[in-house]
């Protein structure tokens, strides 16, 4: 079994540190892939310091995984050694359930592997991105196309397919007037794909300093909505709003902002429950929605798109031993807009 470099959370909020774990021999349906880039997601931090609860310690995080092909089991036939590919927030499913044979696995009713922070159908615990190399069933891998750099690749693995999925799923189209609220990780992406949908965005964030990025990101407009005189500004202007803050904030002050049956589309996850009023739904028949990732299909699918629309993120490549201090700046918006890890320094 390859004995693989990485960085593991050894319990909730404890800082991430050297560690190495085994990786299983590719059996004849794996790829085994040298990872070179790992995106560093929100949602690593809410796991490794246990925030969503049934965190499985020592944890190795990392879901937005891309590298090369360096071994292919004797049954697949989708990959070759060298190829460029990427492994996103699953890395198995039950491949029974309607769900994963419409090909949204991520729904799977069974529950979809996580590639870190849970355990295999062998009962067996999986280790994400932040190492230098993964096993992975052929079935789950995506292709990276030419033309995205790796290191740009790597957060679209989450980032990317998390805000392609609803946009599609609820017809974001040209013409659509679509409010993305938040600008971080999620939020930089789904102005971009929005604009290459051909919406009309507008970004609201409580940081008037992200006006000028968001401008240049491709949103229309830019309305701050630490000034309350916003929401009376934007009343019923939005046929879509897609929320990616994942900080507590009042959803109801958000729904004023839908034109008549309008849709909310919640992909930021906050720590605690948030209130919501009928009313808030009720008078103009609106709509409250939650999207997660997208199945694998889909994820090739919006690769696919943001190679035809010249579409990656924007990121500030760290070595592995910055980490820990990753972390403290996300917490504090303190990133333009997503943190990858050059696998190298692990070496």
């Amino acid at each position: 079994m390859p004995t693989t470099p990485a960085y593991a959370a050894p319990s909730a909020k404890a800082a991430l540190g050297p560690f190495t774990v085994e990786r299983r021999e590719p059996r004849p349906q794996d790829v085994l892939i040298d990872i070179q880039y790992c995106g560093v997601c929100h949602s690593d931090i809410h796991q490794a310091r246990d925030e969503w609860g049934g965190a499985l310690f020592p944890m190795v995080p990392g879901h937005e995984i891309v590298g090369k092909v360096s071994q292919v089991g004797s049954a697949v036939t989708t990959f070759k050694v060298g190829d460029s590919v990427g492994v996103g927030c699953f890395v198995d499913s039950c491949r029974e359930c309607p769900q994963c044979l419409k090909g949204e696995e991520q729904y799977c009713e069974r529950g979809a592997v996580n590639t870190y922070n849970a355990r295999d159908y062998d009962g067996q615990p999986t280790y994400g991105g932040y190492s230098t190399r993964i096993t992975v069933d052929a079935k789950y891998v995506v292709r990276i196309p030419e033309g995205i750099p790796l290191d740009r690749a790597a957060p679209l693995l989450c980032a990317g397919i998390t805000t392609y999925s609803p946009l599609r799923y609820y017809g974001v189209k040209t013409g659509s007037k679509l409010a993305v609220v938040g600008l971080g990780g999620l939020g930089h992406m789904a102005v971009k794909l929005a604009k290459a949908m051909g919406a009309e965005v507008t970004v609201l964030s409580t940081s008037p300093s992200k006006r000028d990025d968001a401008l240049a990101l491709g949103a229309s407009h830019f309305e701050a909505t630490s000034d309350k005189a916003t929401f009376k500004k934007l009343r019923r202007s939005f046929d879509f709003i897609l929320d990616t803050v994942s900080a507590q904030h009042d959803y109801n002050a958000y729904l004023s902002l839908l034109k008549t049956d309008g849709t909310m589309i919640l992909v930021g996850a906050p720590e605690n429950p948030t209130p919501l009023a009928a009313f808030s739904l009720i008078p103009r028949r609106l709509k409250l929605g939650g999207s997660m990732i997208g199945g694998i299909r889909e994820t090739q699918e919006m690769l696919d798109f943001c190679a035809r629309h010249q579409v990656a993120s924007d990121v500030e490549v760290i070595p592995i031993q910055k980490i820990n201090e990753a972390y403290e700046r996300m917490l504090k918006n303190d990133v333009r807009y997503r943190f990858v890890i050059d696998t190298a320094s692990l070496k």
